[in-house]
């Protein structure tokens, strides 16, 4: 009795939709012809106008997510929105001021620094437990596959988002505090000399005596033999995805400067970084746009 309901049930889907084929074809090619020139017209407007898509991106990035958790009463995703926009907010103010504060570049590195090392964990133990719910490693805790699958996506999703959106507030900001203190524009060429002295990435002396007003720290020296504090050229490096000298644009040697493997930035997690930002602050546009255009079209 059931099968025959259930093929009664087919029959009457497929009598439904008889004819629709050419139009579900239509769609189809509409989706895909719309994907391919979108994904064109992205890389010329990256490659020509890369200031504008970089903002653009960044906030549809911050913007998109807030839509879509707000109408699915996402509240936990909410409450992480509100402080990592609050204390950002704040770290990106100081650093567009000018004067540049000199205690500002130090600020800004260390939250976006803690943020990076936040993000990447989170990251990775949610891939982690994605990867032993597969296995079946969870079984042995008595933990439902769809509870720790739920868990380890979570927090894949955090790890990857906040990670995405840490490092393009970071490289705005260091793009701005470098051209505020003048010894990076965006031409390319330097505002003002270099001294010997100087640390072109926060513009404090690079050794002070314990009396003087300054940072004490170690110091390092690039293959173009300028000067920087250890950890405004990690900073600049690490945090602000800089991989040239912050006065005279010289590739920076990564494997000479950081020995411990754990501290160069992850090409991988990069990669899987921009295609999430792809992901989140473009396919819904281009997916609404798909629609629009079979709205306008008639096809449903």
């Amino acid at each position: 009795m059931c099968v025959c309901v259930h093929r009664l049930e087919h029959a009457r889907m497929h009598a439904k939709h008889k004819g629709h084929e050419a139009m579900h074809a239509e769609m189809v090619l509409i989706l895909i012809v719309t994907l391919v020139i979108a994904q064109l017209v992205l890389v010329q407007w990256k490659q020509r106008h890369p200031k504008s898509y970089n903002l653009v991106t960044l906030f549809q990035m911050w913007v998109v997510p807030l839509y879509f958790t707000t109408k699915l009463h996402w509240w936990r995703f909410l409450v992480t929105w509100f402080i990592f926009s609050v204390v950002t907010a704040y770290v990106t103010y100081r650093a567009t001021r000018k004067p540049l504060e000199c205690t500002t570049p130090r600020l800004v590195y260390k939250w976006f620094l803690l943020l990076y090392k936040i993000s990447y964990a989170t990251g990775i133990v949610g891939y982690s437990v994605v990867m032993f719910t597969l296995f079946g490693i969870n079984l042995i805790f008595r933990i439902k596959p769809e509870d720790a699958m739920d868990f380890g996506v979570s927090l894949l999703f955090y790890g990857l988002y906040y990670g995405v959106l840490g490092r393009d507030f970071a490289e705005m900001c260091a793009d701005v505090m470098a051209s505020t203190v003048g010894y990076y524009s965006a031409s390319g060429m330097p505002t003002k000399h270099l001294s010997d002295s100087i640390c072109a990435v926060c513009g404090q002396p690079i050794l002070v005596d314990v009396s003087e007003e300054g940072i004490i720290e170690n110091t390092y020296r690039l293959s173009c033999n300028h000067v920087f504090h250890e950890f405004c050229i990690r900073g600049w490096c690490i945090v602000g995805k800089k991989q040239t000298c912050p006065y005279c644009k010289e590739k920076v040697d990564l494997k000479r400067m950081f020995s411990n493997p754990w501290e160069k930035p992850h090409v991988m997690y990069g990669q899987l970084l921009d295609w999430l930002r792809y992901l989140v602050a473009w396919q819904p546009v281009i997916i609404g746009l798909v629609q629009g255009i079979n709205y306008i079209l008639g096809l449903e």
